[in-house]
């Protein structure tokens, strides 16, 4: 990951922006199946500011830089869904939950893309002595990475994550409400499986996946 400070405030702009769209994805596709609440508050919007949370967006990134984790990561404010104005209630909220996830792994692609092009077009090089032609692909490589962390963090189905909504869905009505009633600990089981590495043992496997998969869009069968 880059250390220096450019390459730094660029990550964290990146992730910002990411983190907003996140959110704008999920308040886009709740208007489309019936809920205009998030619209009505402007936070339909790809403006990030009006989506950072503080300690979220903002320190909890630094924190995790500062500390050497291996990865970078955040949140912002989750938008408000209003579940019994969607025409297809259950069926609408796991779309709109699934579309943050799916955003971030869009993202990820347009990043990849913008790295391929850096290098194999203008011959930009992250290994290079020289930090004009290390700081645009260095950063797009972290712009990759922390998108696909994303993408999988929120899939991981604990309530109150994306994932759980999806799962929440497909699950038979009889099962679904004690699942659900999880959440309450769901932040909990989170803090412990990251306090025990856990989280990373769910989150990499996933990752890698999903970058083999950003890999072979964007090669587009080898012309890059």
């Amino acid at each position: 990951m880059p250390s220096d400070p450019l390459s730094i405030a660029l990550l964290i702009a990146f992730l910002v922006i990411s983190l907003g769209i996140h959110e704008a994805a999920h308040a886009w596709v709740a208007n489309l199946c019936g809920d205009s609440t998030a619209k009505d508050m402007g936070r339909m919007t790809l403006n990030p500011i009006v989506h950072i949370d503080l300690f979220m967006t903002i320190l909890l990134p630094l924190m995790l830089f500062y500390l050497n984790t291996g990865f970078l990561f955040g949140g912002a404010k989750p938008v408000p869904v209003a579940f019994h104005r969607l025409r297809n209630p259950w069926r609408d909220m796991s779309l709109v939950a699934f579309a943050g996830p799916l955003s971030n792994f869009l993202l990820a692609i347009f990043f990849m893309l913008i790295y391929k092009i850096s290098v194999s077009v203008f011959g930009m090089d992250p290994n290079s002595s020289g930090q004009s032609y290390q700081i645009l692909p260095a950063v797009m490589v972290g712009a990759v990475k922390f998108n696909l962390i994303l993408a999988a963090f929120n899939l991981i189905p604990i309530p109150p994550l994306d994932g759980s909504r999806v799962l929440a869905w497909l699950m038979p009505e009889t099962v679904r409400h004690t699942y659900l009633k999880i959440e309450r600990y769901g932040i909990l089981v989170i803090v412990l499986l990251l306090s025990f590495n856990g989280l990373r043992a769910i989150l990499f496997p996933m990752v890698n996946t999903m970058l083999g998969w950003v890999h072979s869009i964007v090669t587009l069968g080898g012309l890059w």
